[in-house]
Formats: structure tokens, sequence, C-alpha cells
């Protein structure tokens, strides 16, 4: 791999995606072997958002790999009093190993990363969340694979349809299917589809993959024949004084039993948590034998591991 950050799926080769998911897998099943793979490294970890699972995943993955990670809110570092971002990233890469930074703006990343001497991985940003995609598909594959296996390629042709607000899991889920062959129809009333630019760049990759990418804002046409269907929460963090607006907006766009009818019968339904249930879920589906959101929850830890191995194993 030639991966020198981890920020945007898209911008990623299939088989390196490919390579992170068997990494990811290989180091789920045997742990042991890679309890010393980070010894001695440090990860910091830049949160501007709070969080429970980029922040917990992240910390314990580095302590199984023989490392350690810093948490730095806004808050804490100078970042808040006024510090330009590329003194930041320049300051840390003399200290640390890695980057992990969990961002209101996209650009915030890709100036750390054009200033950093070291990794820089996206934990989250207004744009993409590419380590929460990783871990959908790590759990897609293991669900689809032979007992015992863990073939990428299940995923081709399959379909994953994500119902709501084309937000950063939106963008993400589609240069995810993009990259690996799947297909990905957006669900959401119009003014909530995806930013055009990343349809754009999804769609153009989706041509060497064969993958199918749609909008549409009639949930029972987008989930139709679904392998999977997806959702995320209607208003995001820092969307509150949205909150209102967006729940009339989505009125008819729950996913609940009805909506998981049109899906396959063995369809499985994810979210990347947290839930609102009764609002973009219904309980019934988010605790139903069709959820496999706490497998999803768990991969984010063994995926986001091989990112951390891979991109700061060589250091």
């Amino acid at each position: 791999m030639s991966l020198r950050h981890f920020l945007d799926i898209s911008d990623c080769s299939s088989a390196d995606i490919r390579h992170l998911l068997e990494l990811g897998w290989k180091i789920k099943r045997n742990p042991k072997e890679y309890r010393r793979a980070l010894d001695g490294q440090t990860l910091g970890m830049i949160f501007q958002k709070k969080s429970t699972r980029t922040r917990v995943s992240f910390e314990v993955g580095m302590v199984q790999l023989g490392g350690h990670a810093l948490f730095l809110s806004s808050a804490d570092i100078q970042i808040g009093r006024g510090e330009t971002i590329a003194d930041t990233a320049k300051v840390l890469s003399r200290y640390c190993d890695g980057i992990m930074a969990r961002v209101y703006g996209h650009e915030v990343l890709e100036e750390l990363a054009q200033h950093a001497t070291i990794p820089v991985i996206n934990g989250l940003s207004d744009r993409l969340h590419p380590c929460q995609t990783m871990a959908d598909a790590m759990t897609l594959v293991e669900r689809w694979s032979p007992a015992g296996e863990f073939d990428v390629g299940v995923l081709r042709g399959r379909k994953l349809t994500y119902v709501g607000d084309g937000n950063n899991m939106a963008h993400s889920l589609l240069n995810t299917g993009a990259v690996l062959g799947m297909d990905v129809t957006i669900v959401a009333p119009r003014g909530y589809w995806p930013d055009l630019a990343v349809w754009q760049k999804a769609r153009k990759r989706a041509t060497e993959t064969g993958a199918k990418l749609l909008c549409t804002t009639d949930p029972a046409e987008g989930v139709a024949g679904a392998d999977a269907v997806y959702t995320d929460v209607w208003a995001s963090m820092g969307q509150e004084e949205e909150a209102a607006q967006r729940l009339r907006d989505f009125a008819g766009y729950m996913v609940d039993s009805t909506m998981m009818g049109y899906a396959k019968p063995e369809a499985v339904f994810l979210h990347c948590l947290p839930a609102h249930r009764g609002e973009e879920v219904s309980a019934e589906v988010c605790d139903g034998p069709q959820s496999i959101i706490f497998d999803e929850a768990e991969n984010r830890l063994h995926a986001q591991k091989a990112i951390m191995v891979e991109l700061m194993g060589g250091r």
C-alpha cells in the first residue's frame, strides 16, 4: 500500500480497501499476533465533536496494539485559543506517531494532512466518515461470506439502501460502494440529497467497478430488493436548531417493519449509532433480529486497528 493518510475512501484504490478489510479481519481473529504492532507509539486524538464509539475504539485499539492514545479536545489544546491548524500539525508530528481527528469542517483534516509529517486519520468530518463505512463493509463481508471465510468480493452486486439525510454517512457509503462494486441507493427528500461533488466523484469511481448508484425520494422504490438497509439520525451534531424542521421533512422515512418489508426477506439493518428510536428507525427494527448494529459498532475497533497498523506500523 502507498497510503500516507486515511481521509477519504474515494482516494484509495480498490486493492487498498480490500487489503485494509482483510487485515482488520485477521487482527480480529488473531489479536495476540498484533499486541506489539504499535509498541511504544502514540496517537494524538483531536476531538472538536463529542464521541462515544470513535474515542473508545481508537483508544482501546491503540492499547491493544501496544501503543498509547492521547485525548485532545479543542478546549484542552491551543487550537481552541487560535493556534493555526498548520502549527498544531507540525507540533504533534514532533511528539506523536499518528493523528486522528474528529472535526466539523473537512478542510481541517486536509490542512492537518498537508502540514503533518505523520499519518492523519479521519475520525469524522462534516463531509465524510470513512472509518464507519470500513466497519460497515467489514460487517457485511463477515455476514455474507461462507462460514470461516472473509471474501470482500461478496459485496459486488449486493444492494445497500441508505434512508435519511445525505450527510457524511451517505457520502462515505457512496464512496465505499463505488470502490468495492456494491450498489448503493440513497433515499431522501429533495433538498437532502448528497453533495453534488461527492456524488459525481463516486459515480466516476463506480464506472470502474460496475457499482450502481441511485438517489430517489421514494422509500418503496429505493428499498425494494435491498440486501441491507441503513439509516442515521436526521439531525447530526451541530444541526440541533434544524431538528424540528427535519422531523417534518422526513415524515414517512422512518425505517420500520413496513419499510424493511420492501427489502429482501434476509436483509439486514445497519445504523452507525447513536440511534433515536421512534424517529429515523422503529424500536422493533433497531432491536429486532435483522439488526446487526452492535456487530458494526464492534468492528469499528478492528477496522481502525487495521488502518493504524497499516499507516503507523512501519514508523
